[in-house]
């Protein structure tokens, strides 16, 4: 189910272009636009739940998440990778993931999404 008014779903229908790093059947993960740092991923799941805690395959969920926090050690040589669960701003489960001080340019979206692409 998706919701037509929230900027993630259009995001996973591909109304909104994004810098994808992964994707399967349930969850997508891609590049914040407003990153907080270099490689800073949101995952999300592909259908519309307003909290984390309401996306029914939670453990996959965060296997996800695991996967991609690995990949940005491995890509952006770094050991500390933080990870935030937010809702504020968007009213659609996410969680943010990225590197807490890599080197390298925040804002080379492409450049940043192979380099995780790659490490996966």
């Amino acid at each position: 189910m998706r919701d037509s008014n929230c900027i993630f779903c259009k995001i996973v229908s591909g109304e909104i272009p994004a810098y994808k790093v992964y994707e399967d059947e349930n969850f997508l993960a891609f590049l914040d636009i407003n990153p907080r740092g270099v490689g800073h991923v949101q995952v999300i799941s592909k259908d519309h739940y307003r909290w984390v805690w309401q996306v029914p395959n939670g453990g996959e969920y965060f296997e996800i998440v695991k996967k991609i926090a690995l990949a940005q050690q491995k890509a952006f040589n770094t050991d500390m990778i933080r990870s935030q669960i937010f809702g504020e701003d968007v009213p659609h489960a996410h969680i943010w993931v990225f590197p807490h001080s890599a080197e390298g340019d925040k804002n080379d979206f492409e450049g940043n999404a192979e380099k995780i692409r790659k490490n996966l």
